[in-house]
């Protein structure tokens, strides 16, 4: 039985891989097509009616609006905890280098 895969299950070399994905091209002449057809002034006419119905109580397009423009709510505390990791990262290194009052002698 011939394998294309090592004992490890790893790809042997000179493994052609996968066939990939067979729409790909298809589906990127989609996109193109969309957005040549779709102007600047169309998408802003798409949002101002998002807002619209945000503000008339359209809890979905409240949440579309909210998470396009602040983001969805594990995104922000992830951003917030990178943050925070910084900061400490940053009081480590100046800890390190003999800051923060420290009395480091040589």
């Amino acid at each position: 039985m011939k394998t294309d895969r090592d004992s490890n299950g790893r790809f042997t070399q000179g493994n052609a891989g996968g066939p990939g994905n067979p729409h790909a091209g298809q589906v990127s002449q989609l996109r193109a097509a969309i957005l040549e057809a779709v102007s600047a002034e169309d998408v802003a006419a798409i949002i101002e009616q998002l807002i619209r119905k945000a503000r008339q109580g359209d809890l979905a397009a409240a949440r579309e609006i909210l998470d396009r423009t602040v983001g969805k709510p594990a995104q922000s505390n992830l951003l917030e905890r990178i943050e925070a990791l910084e900061q400490v990262a940053a009081q480590v290194q100046a800890v390190g280098d003999g800051g923060l009052g420290g009395n480091h002698e040589s």
